[in-house]
């Protein structure tokens, strides 16, 4: 086998393996909501999550592999390698041939939907969507150029896999249904991930050998998980610290957990506690990681006692009004009744109640929601979030919600840093890199775009629309090129980075010779210009001569 031959079987392997722990990683994330899961259950949803996985595979790669109608030798030996991951036994010659010829031929029977269903279906496990794509689309396009070339046929399958994976798994807005009406990762989870079945053939070994390694495989994923679901006040204060901004936000969780540890410890001591309301309200435009705090505020309120369960229900108007009357204090309490030992999060909380005041639904909404948080008060904790100022008005509408909420964050809007900050954590959860004219637009792009904003600025979702589109550019650019190489598959380019909201006279600064980006040096503490070309590399600190080495920098305009 050549070098290169070699190189794509080691990232076909690499891919493979992290469809997988994607998968058993969304289990995780979706048992979360389900604490008293026993182990039976958590067996099953693990187990359907790795076939899931184990389908998608044969799925993709039955699609590129037969598109032109021949299969090559190299085809056939990354086909060896899919059944080693997908059975643990590696196969040759004329047993290969077999069970390839099954693989293909059920393979017809697997849906795009079914693989995928769960990352549509499940809230809490859509932040793995871009992920997933990127896997997806690193699979297909290792078996596109396995053979060296890319023929019309493959090029025209591996856009024809994007699709299905955009159709299925973008998400539409839609306006007669909020988030919190859908299934989310609750007790509804394994019901999403077993819907409809999927059809692989079964291992190729004996039917005691297979009954045995069945039970053994599922065993040691509950294994692992109950591992990885292990947790901590220091993690979770950890994993706030681990967010890209929020200062304030941050500072203020953490003098609260303070306190709250403060009193626990008094209380253990036989000595009084001041009791301290934990409702609270998010201030922010949207993405700005209001939903991501809320999450670990529920960890941590669990890790401390003050919660059963500490999960997080989402809701927001439509998810507590009705249309008609005496429906809506109904409405509103089911959905309370799934926040209890968690928390209640209602975004656009603003939107309970009319700017006119006449709103006799949005009133009843908030009465009922005032009621429980008295009844249910140490089994119940609402954060409402939206906008700063919308806010005000909501919280003056009721004497008895206001007085309830006295805790209050600010979500400020992510600086242009920031913004390319997350990014660059999202090329790392994918296996991206970037060239330092990459990170030079995209801190120019997201520059013009903060300097432009309104209260509708995209914030996290701005970065994560501009890296899917720019993981689809990617997948484009490469889709008839050959042959493979690991770079062409990692590597974002500057064509691939595009903000269609900027006009092109500011790309015009990206030749100029005297763009620079403001650093701070940590060894003397001033302030160090950088070129585009310098950034992600080492430069010595013209002050102090200290090794200086910056993956991003704050753009200083020209003159």
């Amino acid at each position: 086998m050549s070098d290169r031959g070699a190189e794509l079987v080691v990232q076909f392997r690499e891919a493979l393996a992290s469809c997988k722990r994607l998968y058993i990683e969304a289990a995780r994330v979706a048992l979360q909501d389900q604490p008293g899961a026993d182990e039976s259950t958590r067996r099953d949803l693990i187990r359907r999550m790795v076939d899931l996985h184990q389908g998608l595979l044969v799925k993709i790669y039955t699609s590129v592999a037969q598109a032109d109608r021949r299969w090559s030798r190299m085809e056939r030996v990354l086909a060896c390698e899919l059944v080693e991951h997908l059975w643990q036994r590696r196969l040759e010659g004329d047993e290969l041939e077999r069970v390839a010829g099954r693989l293909f031929a059920d393979a017809a029977n697997l849906n795009w939907y079914s693989l995928l269903r769960p990352f549509d279906r499940i809230v809490r496990i859509r932040d793995f969507v871009p992920e997933l794509e990127t896997i997806v689309l690193r699979v297909a396009n290792l078996v596109a150029k396995a053979d060296g070339t890319v023929s019309t046929e493959e090029t025209c399958v591996l856009q024809t896999i994007q699709h299905e994976v955009q159709v299925h798994l973008e998400r539409i807005p839609l306006e007669d249904a909020s988030e919190a009406d859908r299934p989310s990762a609750g007790a509804q989870s394994s019901q999403i991930v077993t819907r409809e079945p999927v059809l692989l053939p079964s291992r190729p070994a004996g039917p005691q050998e297979q009954q045995q390694q069945a039970p053994r495989l599922a065993h040691d994923s509950a294994e692992t998980l109950d591992a990885e679901l292990k947790d901590s006040l220091a993690q979770a204060l950890a994993d706030l610290d681990a967010l890209i901004g929020l200062p304030q936000a941050k500072q203020e969780i953490k003098t609260l957990t303070n306190y709250l540890h403060l009193q626990q410890h008094r209380r253990d001591a036989g000595l009084p506690a001041h009791a301290l309301s934990l409702h609270m309200v998010f201030r922010g435009n949207p993405g700005t990681g209001k939903t991501t705090v809320a999450r670990i505020v529920g960890r941590i309120f669990r890790l401390l006692g003050l919660l059963a369960r500490g999960h997080l229900i989402e809701t927001d108007r439509a998810g507590l009004v009705a249309e008609y009357a005496g429906q809506t204090a109904p409405k509103a309490n089911r959905q309370i009744d799934q926040a209890l030992d968690g928390i209640l999060f209602i975004d656009e909380a603003y939107s309970l109640v009319a700017d006119t005041g006449q709103d006799a639904y949005g009133a009843e909404a908030v009465q009922a929601l005032v009621k429980r948080m008295e009844d249910n008060r140490h089994r119940l904790v609402v954060i409402l979030a939206g906008y700063p100022e919308p806010m005000d008005r909501l919280l003056a509408s009721n004497p008895g919600l206001s007085s309830r909420f006295n805790t209050q964050l600010l979500f400020e809007d992510y600086l242009p840093v920031e913004l390319a900050q997350i990014f660059q954590l999202m090329c790392e959860a994918n296996h991206y890199q970037l060239q330092p004219a990459v990170r030079a637009k995209l801190l120019l792009g997201f520059h013009w775009l903060f300097t432009q904003r309104d209260e509708h600025f995209g914030n996290g979702r701005l970065v994560r629309n501009t890296f899917e589109n720019t993981v689809r550019r990617l997948a484009n650019r490469v889709a008839g090129v050959s042959p493979v190489t690991r770079d062409l598959l990692t590597v974002f380019t500057a064509e691939d980075v595009q903000f269609p909201d900027v006009p092109d006279s500011h790309w015009e600064r990206l030749n100029d010779k005297a763009l620079r980006f403001e650093v701070s040096c940590e060894g003397c503490g001033k302030q160090v210009l950088l070129r585009s070309d310098q950034l992600g590399r080492r430069v010595r600190c013209p002050h102090c001569r200290a090794q200086i080495e910056r993956q991003w920098g704050e753009w200083v305009a020209s003159p």
